[in-house]
């Protein structure tokens, strides 16, 4: 028996009624706008120990959309392709040293870059499939669902820290 939807994608629960696509384009200046009058206090600010703050979950988006970035690739380029997970806390190691307005600004140009090869790509491509050798089978389209669930996820948990 295949495994319920939301084992394969987690993040898909966050998507509701929202269309995918609608979400990656406004993610950006989503953020953007919420964290306008954010100051360096308020950017960094962990909501408690362990938690991410503002500039940690933005320094996160980005690293995540260099994943996807090289997943979508991946899945139109190699047949059957296996996604490589990554930790995530290794991964942010680094980000108590980094600037929340410079990782806002490489989500934003990775995102856009995306963006452009979703399109081209179109829809066609979406029922390519893909492996996550954690949740099994997939396609060019969950990648695309689990970046927009992924998205609202950790906008509303900004929300909450602005």
């Amino acid at each position: 028996m295949p495994a319920p939807a939301a084992e394969l994608n987690p993040y898909a629960g966050h998507l509701g009624d929202a269309r995918p696509h609608d979400v990656l384009e406004m993610t950006a200046l989503t953020i953007a706008r919420l964290i306008r009058n954010c100051d360096a206090e308020q950017l960094t600010r962990a909501p408690a120990a362990g938690k991410w703050s503002i500039r940690d979950i933005l320094c996160h988006l980005a690293d995540t959309e260099i994943t996807f970035a090289f997943r979508l690739r991946q899945t139109m380029s190699e047949p059957h392709h296996v996604i490589q997970p990554f930790d995530q806390d290794a991964w942010a190691q680094p980000y108590g040293k980094l600037d929340a307005h410079d990782a806002l600004d490489a989500f934003t140009a990775i995102r856009r870059w995306n963006l452009s090869f979703i399109r081209a790509a179109g829809t066609a491509a979406e029922s390519r499939p893909v492996r996550h050798p954690e949740r099994g089978e997939m396609t060019f389209r969950t990648i695309i669902e689990t970046m927009g669930g992924h998205d609202i996820n950790h906008l509303r948990q900004i929300e909450k820290l602005v």
